[in-house]
Formats: structure tokens, sequence, C-alpha cells
């Protein structure tokens, strides 16, 4: 008995150590995103090292002292203090002042990737309406989808790209006063995104902007559609600008903050996780909760922020957004 105990413990010690050692190896490699693409794709999974870190720190700080326990602890502590190193920044950020609930001028935007093989096109169309949104800014729009919110949307207009059968797609309550739909020729990075103008009660005019960037796995793609989308921007004024979309990008990646400080506006959407709401992977792997916030939304210092919430599980693997602004003074 004494001897399968030990071999437990042994297993236990080299268990806790791999996972340490592996975390904290994979937490400063993602570091290494300030000045490499590829290696910016492992700070997307930076709360998975953060949280093998801190699973390690527990763990050893139970097993017998040792040079094993002494191991897993530093590596432990290297691995969670990287990763929170990563995270930190997008939660300390600073604000802009809110706006309160009973705001003149709101409006009310609802950013969400139905997906294309949505699972319940109807139960989706009927939630987004029940928001009774201002604006809906979509991606992966297919004719099911279109179909079923036109009919329940009367009065309402879809603004995209027919070109691309409405991959990215502004579903408007308002009149668009113009819109666009830019073409780009980098080879392998176009970016699939609608623009519309519209004019508020003030009688002001702003801009909202959807958009669909690829996964980061496609190295240097995902930052080239980033430079494509800060050159549109720029060609806008910023304070009343709209910038939805799932940009499969989290607020701790490298890429993420050079593209919030070159966009030049807020983003209101903090650490807010919204992928996956399906299953996902070849294996149809499902997880109670999701792990990576890639749908962002940016509003210009025009607009406040009333409020900020995630939407319920619907058919799409995502999970959808809603963001209420109202004009500043």
């Amino acid at each position: 008995m004494a001897a399968f105990l030990d071999l437990l413990s042994g297993l236990r010690a080299f268990l806790t150590f791999n996972l340490a050692a592996g975390c904290a190896v994979v937490a400063l490699a993602a570091q290494g995103g300030r000045v490499s693409n590829r290696l910016d794709i492992l700070t997307h999974f930076a709360p998975f090292w953060l949280a093998g870190g801190l699973l390690a720190l527990g763990l050893a700080a139970l097993a017998p002292r040792g040079g094993a326990r002494t191991a897993s602890l530093i590596l432990g502590l290297v691995a969670a203090m990287s990763a929170a190193a990563l995270i930190a920044p997008e939660l300390l950020r600073p604000r802009s002042p809110p706006a309160p609930s009973d705001a003149p001028g709101q409006i009310r935007l609802v950013q969400f990737n139905v997906w294309g093989r949505n699972q319940d096109v109807a139960a989706t169309a009927d939630w987004i309406m029940a928001q009774q949104p201002d604006f809906v800014v979509m991606q992966e729009l297919k004719a099911p989808m279109r179909e079923a919110l036109l009919a329940r949307a009367p009065g309402y207009q879809l603004v995209c790209d027919h070109r691309s059968v409405c991959h990215t797609a502004i579903l408007t309550r308002l009149e668009p006063i113009r819109f666009t739909i830019p073409e780009y020729g980098l080879p392998g990075a176009s970016t699939p995104l609608a623009v519309a103008q519209f004019r508020a009660e003030d009688g002001r005019i702003f801009t909202v902007m959807g958009v669909h960037y690829t996964w980061p796995t496609f190295g240097g793609v995902q930052q080239a559609q980033g430079v494509q989308v800060a050159a549109l921007l720029d060609r806008f004024p910023r304070e009343r600008m709209i910038l939805s979309g799932d940009f499969n990008s989290t607020p701790w990646s490298f890429s993420r903050r050079r593209e919030d400080a070159r966009f030049a506006m807020e983003r209101r959407t903090r650490a807010l996780f919204s992928w996956p709401a399906a299953q996902f992977s070849r294996w149809r792997l499902e997880l109670p909760f999701p792990f990576l916030p890639i749908d962002q939304v940016y509003a210009g210092s025009g607009w406040r922020t009333v409020s900020v919430r995630r939407g319920p599980k619907l058919g799409s693997d995502h999970f959808p957004v809603v963001v209420t602004l109202a004009p500043g003074p």
C-alpha cells in the first residue's frame, strides 16, 4: 500500500511540474507577440495559462517539501505572473464616464456573428428583434437568416455587400443617408465589411461600420485586415463613429492593443467572453462557458456608454453582444 501511495505521490509531482513548466513556457513565449504575429496567437489563450499556473501553484503547495515542489512553485508563479501581465491591461484600462439609463438620444446596437450553420434561425431572429435594436451588425449572414429577419422587421433596411452574399451586414431601423462597400486588393487579406452613415435625432451625422476578421492562425493576414480597416476609418470623422464586428481577436493580444491605439476610439466591450456558444473543433467539443472575448464594439468620443451586456446562447457559435450608447455632451 505504501508503495502504491508513493507511486501516486510521484505521479502527482510529475504532472504538477509538467503543468507548471508547460504553462510557464507558453506564457513567456506569448510575450513574444510584441514582435511576432505567430507568437501573438498564444496571447489569446492567456486565461488558460493563468489558470494552469494557479492550479500548479495550488497542487505544489500541497505537496511534500523537496526540489520538485520548489521548482513547481517557481514555474507556476512564472506562468501566473506572465499570463496576468497579458490580461491586466484590459481590466485596468480607463473608461469614459458612462451615460445614465435615461440619457436622451440612445441607440441600441446588437453585434452578432449569426453563423452560417445557425441551428435555430427562427429563435435567433425572434430574439434579435425583441431587443428593439436600432442597428444589428451581423457576420456570416446567410439567406435563411436574412429572410427571417426581414420578415420580422418591417421598416428596417439591410446594408450589405450583395457580391459576397451579405456575409457582413448592417440591419438598420434608421434610413441610411449614404453607404459604401469598399473593395481592397491586398492578396489574401480582403476584409468583409459594410459601412453606412446616418443622421441622429440631434441632426448630426454618424457612421456605423461592421467587419469580420479571419482567424489569427493565418499569420499576418489578420494584421493586414487591421491596416485596411484603419485606413477606411480615416475617411470618416471619429467622434461619432461606431465600429462593430467579429474580430476573432482577444483584448490581451498585442495585435488588438495596437489596433485599439490605431483606431483612436474606445472599445466599449471589456473582456466580454463571446465564443464558443456551440460545439467547436473537429472533436465537437462543448464547454459550459465561452472562453474567448472576440466580438468587439468601438465608439468614438462623441458617444457615452449606457450599457454593455452579453446575450443568451442561441443557434450560433457566438453569443450576441448588446451595446447601448447615448450622445455625449
